[in-house]
């Protein structure tokens, strides 16, 4: 997570808390954790070389909005004085980087390496990649000068990042060239496979022992990674310029080991609390022709249609669970990870049965749900929703009306718990109006929605940071000031005594009586 994430709230606040500290206990990492840090080594032992990596580096690996700043700032090499970077998962990257470091070369001649980035002085020449053009994006000084070469500089970076194979991007700073290779094709199955069984113990490091128990790691200690990866391209989201677009998948083999050593750990009480990965439902999901998949660009191949190339079969998750439920010692085993709606509902008659939606939406719901099924609609309003790259808000009321059916055919009570975002790029006051009556008549009383956080390098902070959409170049509405922000939140809980004033007067500024009426109306 990145440190200024894991430090503040959306208001910046400072948290009480930290999920990543024994005891979970604040305040034992600096803000800009990969800044100070590279800050301290260089200090210690300046002829030892930094490699970054991790998420704060990743998507901070070229200019980039800081909101905790209120600035745009340089490429995280600049920042931090670090001598090269590797983003994304990049295990490939980091084993190519220590042999050619074992074998002799220096850090600085090593200019070829797939996600990897580095500096040179500007005008140097670079390696030829074979296969791979290079771009050059927008100065940081022209970002700084121009919001208009953000939003291109942004358009660019994304469009490269979700491609199979990416340009070589170069940025100059003053007089230096930030230069960042492209993203390592999708590893194949047996590539990841090996990543994953490595013989971790799974476990904290001992010295963590003595004091008290890591929240973050007390939530996933029991759940089995799928699938790496997302092909969602959320607006708000960092995870494909991360980990890429193209979802890569283990074997069933490699789960059901790391299956088995779960249940075989002697604290293991049976339940199995994750099965899943970026998304709950995208395991062994990939492009049908990948020749069409080399060719695309698309930030998402569900929006704003599910692509015609896409495999989207879910009886593999279906037959997967059913032999992990097989596993000795496992009893039960819940869905953790976001489910994808979108992909179970609104689809055709044959494209349910090829793809086997209803068999898996039947199964999550009656076994493997704790009570609660959380999903993700984020707004209702259409408009918002284009920005965020969300599905219409109608394919989560038929989502809400299977799911309902379904339990009522089995007898089951189970809550539906959606997640919302106020504030994001696009959103005014009267859509988020507009939004907590349409979730009052669906029967939700909310208790809690996001406040939109601008995290580095995706499009809705650019959008947040330019006003503008780095597409079309056409203004988009960004709530700002804090009094606007916390009141989007506000219409969420409508159902409060202190909020009835409040409520009416700003209906009725907004000149929409007909939503007064229908809050009022549930009121009494």
């Amino acid at each position: 997570m990145d440190s200024m994430v894991n430090h503040y709230t959306a208001n910046s606040r400072l948290r009480s808390d930290d999920a990543y500290t024994p005891g979970g206990v604040s305040g034992f990492r600096p803000d800009y954790a990969t800044v100070v840090y590279t800050g301290i080594l260089k200090k210690i032992f300046p002829d030892v070389p930094v490699i970054l990596g991790g998420i704060e580096a990743s998507m901070r690996r070229l200019t980039h909005f800081d909101y905790w700043s209120d600035s745009l700032k340089p490429d995280i090499l600049t920042w931090s004085g670090a001598d090269m970077l590797v983003f994304g998962m990049g295990e490939k990257a980091i084993i190519t980087l220590l042999q050619r470091l074992a074998a002799g070369e220096s850090i600085h001649q090593i200019r070829d390496v797939e996600q990897t980035a580095f500096k040179v002085p500007a005008g140097e020449v670079l390696p030829e990649l074979p296969g791979v053009d290079t771009l050059e994006l927008p100065s940081h000084v022209q970002c700084l000068a121009d919001k208009k070469a953000f939003a291109r500089h942004f358009r660019i970076f994304e469009e490269e990042s979700n491609r199979w194979q990416g340009a070589r991007l170069t940025e100059l700073n003053g007089d230096s060239l930030t230069v960042v290779n492209p993203p390592n094709p999708p590893m194949a199955q047996a590539e990841i496979d090996a990543a994953f069984d490595l013989p971790y113990t799974r476990h904290p490091h001992p010295r963590y022992n003595k004091r008290g128990q890591i929240p973050a790691f007390e939530m996933i200690r029991n759940s089995i990674n799928l699938h790496r990866g997302c092909f969602g391209g959320c607006a708000f989201c960092a995870i494909s310029a991360h980990q890429g677009k193209f979802v890569v998948s283990r074997s069933e083999k490699s789960i059901m080991d790391e299956m088995k050593q779960v249940a075989s750990e002697p604290d293991f009480k049976g339940h199995i609390t994750d099965m899943g990965g970026p998304s709950a439902n995208m395991y062994l999901m990939k492009g049908i022709d990948t020749d069409k998949c080399k060719k695309c660009k698309r930030a998402s191949c569900i929006f704003p249609t599910i692509c015609r190339n896409l495999n989207s079969d879910h009886r593999p998750m279906t037959a997967l669970y059913k032999k992990a439920m097989l596993v000795q010692g496992v009893k039960r085993i819940t869905i953790g990870s976001g489910i994808r709606y979108d992909m179970l509902v609104g689809r055709s008659e044959a494209e349910n049965k090829a793809n086997g939606l209803d068999e898996y939406l039947k199964q999550v719901i009656t076994k493997h749900v704790s009570g609660r099924l959380k999903v993700a609609p984020e707004h209702s309003a259409q408009n918002v929703l284009q920005i965020m790259r969300k599905p219409h808000y109608r394919t989560f009321v038929e989502f809400q009306k299977r799911f309902d059916e379904i339990n009522r055919q089995h007898g089951l009570k189970q809550q539906l718990i959606p997640y919302f975002i106020s504030s994001h790029p696009g959103s005014r006051a009267e859509d988020m109006a507009e939004l907590a009556c349409e979730t009052m008549q669906q029967g939700f009383h909310l208790e809690q929605v996001q406040d939109f956080t601008p995290t580095p390098m995706t499009l809705a902070t650019a959008m947040y940071y330019t006003g503008i959409d780095p597409y079309t170049l056409k203004p988009v509405y960004v709530a700002h000031s804090r009094d606007e922000k916390l009141n989007q939140q506000r219409f969420f809980f409508w159902y409060k005594a202190e909020n009835r004033h409040w409520l009416n007067e700003s209906l009725r500024k907004m000149g929409r009586t007909d939503l007064m009426a229908r809050f009022n109306s549930r009121k009494s």
